[in-house]
């Protein structure tokens, strides 16, 4: 928002300079990224294969810690799900361990078992601190047809489907604490109160952009996380103080005073609005580490695919992040 404030001046802006003050650990957490000791815990193998079903009809073969190990380490290095098949096969032949591998096919082990599949529970760091929430929304792309398919054989492009990402970030922590993915006809508020599902502790903060303005979602913040929750939502250009604003004015009415009077630039710095870009940022990671689209073909596996993604950040977040120190 910033930004949109001084487009026509931001050329004579300087530009803010950060140096990382833990430039040796973060590295170090940058290369265990890549370390097959930090996503293969000792105890996988044992835990490899499913426990016998006393129901009747077929037994599994791998449990659902195998099924989620393969489909973890095939997003964390970007693999198909064949590379990732063999990617497990070859870790298996160097530990020596006489393990079966899941077969990468869709009448098969990855496809099949990943729909529905239920992962391993991780608890927050430290559960106890209070959560300064803040959420963002992107659009993932999916599997379609494309512009090679309209040139070739001159078909008509069909609407282009997204999926809809929600998530959920702790400032203090840095952590993931809430995740969702939607049709792309689902709005943001819509969205909200399942993201809330997922939080398992006390909220003090909660940032969200536009979007997000309006009664529902205070009331709902509040009828969640108590009536002192600071909740902190720019308000449109447009916007009108509610008919009690003189007795008893909101948040949202004082948002607006604050506004008219200091400007939004000024705003912005008073309540910390500003902290909200970290959203944007987890939402440029995510692209940039998970990548922009989704691999898998119906919406339960890519349901599946986005909590895989979510637990590899938030272990990739467990490993160290940067500390920033501003030098101008």
């Amino acid at each position: 928002m910033p930004h949109k404030f001084n487009v026509s001046r931001r050329d004579k802006i300087p530009k803010q300079k950060h140096s990382v003050i833990n430039g040796p650990e973060y590295n170090e957490s940058l290369r265990r990224r890549a370390d097959l000791t930090v996503w293969i815990s000792e105890d996988a193998p044992s835990l490899w294969s499913a426990q016998r079903q006393k129901t009747r009809g077929g037994q599994p073969r791998y449990s659902d810690l195998a099924i989620e190990l393969c489909l973890t380490l095939g997003m964390v290095f970007q693999q198909p799900l064949r590379q990732t098949q063999g990617l497990m096969r070859s870790i298996a032949a160097l530990l020596r361990v006489e393990i079966a591998v899941p077969d990468f096919s869709t009448l098969s082990t990855l496809s099949r078992r990943g729909n529905g599949l239920v992962l391993s529970e991780r608890h927050r760091s430290n559960s106890r601190a209070p959560i300064h929430l803040v959420v963002d929304s992107t659009g993932l792309k999916i599997f379609g047809d494309g512009d090679w398919l309209e040139e070739k054989h001159k078909t008509k492009r069909k609407r282009r489907s997204w999926r809809k990402l929600h998530l959920g970030l702790d400032l203090a922590s840095g952590e993931i604490v809430c995740a969702d993915l939607t049709t792309d006809d689902v709005g943001d508020p819509t969205a909200l109160p399942d993201l809330l599902d997922q939080v398992d502790g006390p909220v003090d903060l909660f940032f969200a952009d536009g979007a997000y303005d309006g009664e529902p979602t205070s009331d709902l913040l509040a009828a969640r996380f108590g009536s002192m929750i600071e909740v902190t939502i720019p308000p449109p250009k447009n916007a009108i103080l509610s008919l009690n604003a003189a007795k008893d004015p909101t948040a949202r009415d004082g948002h607006i005073a604050e506004i008219a009077t200091h400007g939004r630039m000024a705003w912005q710095k008073a309540t910390g609005y500003n902290q909200r870009s970290r959203g944007e940022t987890l939402i440029g990671r995510w692209k940039t580490v998970i990548g922009p689209k989704l691999k898998a073909r119906n919406f339960e596996n890519h349901k599946t695919e986005a909590r895989i993604g979510v637990q590899v950040l938030n272990r990739m977040t467990g490993l160290g992040r940067p500390r920033f120190e501003r030098t101008a």
